[in-house]
């Protein structure tokens, strides 16, 4: 099954809740940001800083945080229900789908390469992503859901066109 088990101090110490479906307000269940370490079984969780799946995301892969880069600020979780195999996105240059495209299928740094800051628009065929705008999953991120055609970073992500490092989240081992 998967669930997530969250703490309110790091090293696993403190009260203590489990979850195994959404939680759209941890405050209605009075664990509203106090959560400062987690262990995740199974499909990734979604954190994040304000009730009902609003603020800053942040992603937890099966395994064990004994801390957490930003404790005692989550107001949700949120499983992640999709199928996290073969995952797939295309890149634009340009705004609208247009101009030079790259398809990518596995964690990539564009700070390499001719998409390093030219990425403008995208399209998720499969998987969910995380985008980071500086190499080396740096600065300021992102996530992206399958299905998501986003027509233009500026306006919609305030990323201006500086997208440098992208990840598919990976899938939790079956149970």
């Amino acid at each position: 099954m998967n669930r997530i088990m969250v703490y309110e101090r790091a090293n696993f110490e403190g009260l203590s809740r489990e979850f195994t479906c959404d939680v759209p307000d941890l405050h209605e269940l009075d664990f509203g940001d106090c959560i400062a370490s987690l262990k995740v079984v199974g499909q990734p969780w979604i954190a994040y800083t304000d009730p009902k799946y609003e603020g800053e995301p942040h992603a937890f892969e099966e395994g064990e945080y004994p801390s957490v880069e930003r404790p005692n600020s989550f107001s949700a979780l949120r499983l992640v229900h999709h199928d996290l195999g073969d995952p797939q996105i295309t890149l634009y240059e340009r705004p609208n789908f247009q101009g030079a495209c790259k398809v990518v299928m596995e964690e990539t740094n564009l700070a390499y390469g001719y998409f390093n800051d030219r990425v403008a628009s995208h399209v998720v065929q499969r998987g969910v992503w995380l985008l980071y705008q500086h190499p080396g999953r740096g600065g300021w991120h992102c996530l992206a859901w399958p299905g998501e055609r986003l027509a233009d970073y500026k306006p919609e992500l305030n990323f201006q066109a500086r997208l440098s490092h992208l990840r598919p989240l990976r899938p939790g081992r079956p149970l």
